[in-house]
């Protein structure tokens, strides 16, 4: 008998140890799943889409931002900046890109000025012109100077290079070099359009007499164009910072609201030391100081 209640005992102090262990198990199977969600920063998806001007500086920002939050998934379209400001006031993208100031009726969304960046006037290598004032780039571009030998260099008709209606490369150029007058863009009809920056540079890449226009981050390194200066400055980090090169316009990111989530901790990351280091590392001017 006495055997007997021993081993009730016994067992049931098994039991009551199983009932407590088992209590315990949650809290410390969920201890670790928090340090590893910690450890992983981070997750979730949002996308971007705009300018292709900014779009080369957005991935590589993108690209730093998910090594340490690996969860993180953010997908980068280009499109122009007007798709970018369009889709980000519509809400359909979680940020919006522009590589212009916004218009009045713009100001609704909320912008960070990611960094700044010049815009540089490229004709091929093999064209004898290094320099044009800020009027001969304007003749040029209104088709009041059409010749390479009226500006200084051979004979040969000039291939005006252009970028599309929307296109914050060409909103910032036509109102900083003066192409726009009264809201008019007079830019030359028979200049080449094309969709992106890269476009730009090829089409210049590929014929002796003809001038375009391109980021500054995206032209700098490229042996196949050459930028020329405007009234003797070199589109450099140098000239940019001090005013003296007067072509440069902003690059943003846009939300319709205040940013939260994914947007805003990739946002606060662009914003940051880390991500404007990331800025000047790729030739563009620190939006923060």
């Amino acid at each position: 008998m006495k055997i007997k209640k021993t081993l009730a005992l016994i067992c049931a102090a098994v039991l009551l140890i199983g009932v407590l262990t088992g209590c315990g198990n949650p809290a410390d199977t969920n201890e670790p799943g928090a340090e590893q969600q910690a450890a992983n920063g981070a997750n979730g998806s949002i996308t971007i889409n705009g300018s292709t001007s900014v779009q080369p500086l957005a991935e590589e920002l993108a690209k730093a931002f998910k090594e340490k939050n690996p969860n993180a998934t953010i997908d980068i379209q280009g499109g122009g900046s007007g798709v970018g400001i369009k889709s980000a006031t519509d809400g359909v993208v979680d940020i919006g890109m522009s590589s212009r100031e916004l218009k009045t009726e713009e100001k609704s969304l909320k912008e960070f000025k990611i960094a700044i960046d010049g815009i540089a006037v490229i004709v091929n290598p093999a064209n004898g012109v290094s320099n044009l004032t800020l009027e001969q780039v304007l003749k040029i571009y209104t088709g009041e100077i059409t010749d390479w030998k009226d500006v200084g260099g051979n004979t040969g008709k000039i291939t005006v290079v252009t970028r599309e209606e929307g296109s914050g490369t060409r909103g910032a150029f036509i109102e900083l070099t003066g192409t726009l007058k009264d809201d008019e863009d007079r830019t030359i009809a028979s200049a080449i359009t094309q969709g992106s920056t890269g476009a730009v540079m090829t089409t210049v890449a590929g014929d002796p007499n003809a001038i375009g226009y391109a980021s500054f981050g995206s032209a700098k390194d490229k042996t196949e164009i050459k930028m020329i200066s405007v009234d003797g400055k070199v589109c450099t980090e140098d000239n940019l910072n001090s005013g003296e090169y007067k072509i440069s316009r902003p690059f943003l990111m846009l939300t319709n609201a205040d940013p939260t989530g994914l947007s805003k901790e990739f946002l606060d990351f662009v914003m940051s030391e880390a991500g404007q280091g990331i800025v000047a590392e790729h030739g563009y001017l620190k939006s923060v100081k």
